[in-house]
């Protein structure tokens, strides 16, 4: 349980967050306009206005609070953050903002690709995009540092709320288990913003984040610096360089829309291979087409508001059938706001 001054500091703090990220989304819509113009519109769409989403980011924080007051995670490490940070990140996120919008206008997605080809890189092709229509794609020290603001913006300031959603089974599954001994892999790291939740969490349990790009690898570093046993791997989630059966669990949230079918089953299959009998896989992702009948209509905007290339195939693919044929077995489901938490257990 956590006391009254605790639980103040949370409501306060999350408050703010969210007036501070929410109060951003509509200055951008103000400043660009419709994310996808009317006559790119599918026919017959329907949407969530924001007073439901609001509800629905509360929601969200009503049950995270009651994570924490559950004892499944403790409250979040960085609450209340340096105004000089949350300034500075704003601030260059809307400078940015300008080249984001000049691209999703004319339909760039392909800047980070021409610059790579000439370099020779050997990067796999889906990866060279402008996902999100975001500068250098996922490839510099520039896009690394605004990533995770602008994810809050684009959530409403409930991104981390519901990456700490895979804290729990995380609990369930180390609760009997000495974490001193067991490894986890964090399969798209990204800038190792989950991982700094399971390191408050689990000091000494040794965690491993794995990308693809180098920048935000550097980001993954510099923000696990405060905890030992942290390691990071350049590698594809399809080519895990790591031994059979090497990790208690798998975490992977927010990859597999970004990634073409046959791409996700390698994935899935390698995620497998490395896990302990009776691992986990905590898998968090984007809702999918029916899981939430109300968000339908944003998951057909989404991929053609932000470049998702893989996104539409991602939102109708059965993911028993993906993660069955790779021997894992989904045990639970549960839906956090615009994500949903896919616990998998490896079959014996």
């Amino acid at each position: 349980m956590i006391g009254p001054a605790e639980w103040a500091a949370y409501a306060l703090s999350q408050t703010a967050r969210i007036s501070w990220f929410f109060g951003q989304k509509a200055l951008v819509a103000r400043l660009n306009g419709r994310l996808v113009p009317e006559e790119k519109q599918p026919k017959g769409l329907t949407f969530p206005d924001n007073s439901e989403i609001l509800e629905e980011v509360r929601r969200l924080m009503r049950r995270d609070l009651a994570n924490i007051e559950a004892g499944y995670y403790r409250m979040p490490h960085d609450m209340i953050e340096p105004p000089r940070k949350v300034l500075r990140d704003a601030v260059r996120f809307f400078r940015d903002l300008p080249e984001v919008h000049r691209r999703r206008r004319d339909d760039v997605n392909d800047e980070v690709f021409e610059e790579k080809r000439r370099e020779g890189s050997a990067l796999p092709r889906y990866y060279l995009q402008n996902f999100h229509y975001q500068t250098d794609g996922y490839l510099s020290d520039h896009s690394a540092e605004l990533y995770d603001h602008q994810v809050e913006v684009l959530f409403g300031g409930a991104a981390d709320a519901m990456r700490r959603q895979a804290l729990v089974p995380l609990h369930h599954h180390f609760h009997t288990r000495r974490t001193t001994e067991a490894r986890l892999l964090d399969v798209a790291s990204g800038t190792g913003r989950f991982l700094t939740f399971v390191k408050d969490n689990y000091p000494r349990l040794d965690v491993t984040a794995l990308d693809l790009s180098p920048n935000y690898l550097a980001q993954a570093r510099r923000l696990l610096s405060p905890w030992s046993r942290a390691h990071v791997v350049q590698a594809a989630a399809e080519s895990i360089p790591a031994p059979d059966a090497s990790f208690d669990a798998v975490t992977c949230i927010f990859l597999f829309h970004e990634l073409p079918r046959k791409v996700r089953a390698a994935a899935a299959a390698e995620m497998a291979r490395v896990l302990k009998p009776d691992g986990i896989l905590v898998f968090v992702e984007t809702v999918q087409k029916g899981d939430r009948p109300e968000f339908d209509g944003l998951l057909e905007l989404f991929p053609i508001g932000f470049h998702e290339p893989y996104y539409a195939d991602y939102v109708r693919q059965d993911l028993a059938d993906l993660f069955g044929g790779a021997g894992l077995e989904i045990v639970e489901t549960t839906p956090a706001f615009m994500s949903k938490v896919v616990v998998l257990r490896k079959c014996r």
